[in-house]
């Protein structure tokens, strides 16, 4: 794992990069909702968010000036995966936020998405193993995506927070994936991982199984896009590239 956390750290950084000169987000509002799950199915293994692609976007959205909320499917603490904040796995947003009391505050004590207020422009799901159990159950952040999809707002995720959109639906009653462009970790990384035989679904499988418009990119390496209000990346290395393009799609 030592030789995969170089990878994707050094992939990620990289991304960070091409964000420079990012659109201004002032007066937009993103909210960002994480899995409420610390366990891999019933292999006993815990898990839960990435840090990586909660923290990354989290900073890059505020720094272009936009009022972010952070919540979870459950409220309250949001179970970080532990591997995530270990060796390689550490990048610099990731430092950045295991200094930051405020960011640790909200990821402690985060709110509900039964609780949260107002309205926002954009929703952010980040990934992590734990979504893919919690996220295509939980009725209330089902509904939730439901409506932001149905008022034209951005719906964007990164690595298996896309298989946290896999109940949503248009208005119409089809998937939010149908027809559209999209990405997410990928068969190949799943098996890198050495997860495939513990998750519910394969994601990529299941994103091609909606209508999704699904292509899959070179392992660990950015790759992300925009098909009108969906925005999605495969891997950690993509978080950069997916706030990024939520916010040209903001200032659009």
């Amino acid at each position: 794992m030592a030789g995969l956390g170089e990878k994707i750290k050094q992939t990620v950084e990289h991304g960070v990069h091409k964000v420079q000169g990012k659109p201004d987000a002032a007066g937009k509002r993103i909210l960002i909702v994480a899995t409420s799950n610390d366990k891999l199915g019933d292999s006993g293994q815990a898990t839960g968010c990435w840090a990586e692609e909660l923290v990354t976007p989290y900073y890059i959205f505020k720094e272009a000036g936009a009022h972010v909320v952070v919540a979870s499917l459950k409220g309250g603490k949001i179970p970080i995966d532990k591997t995530s904040l270990e060796g390689n796995f550490v990048t610099d947003h990731v430092k950045r936020y295991l200094a930051d009391e405020e960011l640790k505050q909200y990821v402690e004590n985060s709110l509900s998405v039964r609780d949260v207020p107002g309205s926002f422009d954009a929703l952010y799901v980040p990934g992590g193993h734990g979504i893919i159990y919690d996220g295509p159950k939980d009725e209330a952040f089902i509904a939730l995506g439901e409506k932001f999809w149905a008022e034209g707002k951005i719906v964007s995720s990164v690595c298996h927070g896309p298989a946290g959109l896999v109940a949503m639906h248009a208005p119409d009653g089809t998937s939010i994936y149908k027809g559209k462009k999209c990405r997410g970790f990928t068969n190949a990384e799943e098996e890198a991982v050495g997860k495939t035989a513990y998750v519910p679904f394969l994601l990529e499988d299941k994103l091609k199984e909606l209508g999704g418009l699904y292509e899959a990119g070179p392992n660990w390496q950015p790759n992300a896009v925009a098909d009108g209000q969906l925005i999605t990346g495969q891997n950690p290395a993509s978080s950069a590239l997916v706030a990024e393009l939520v916010l040209k799609a903001l200032a659009a």
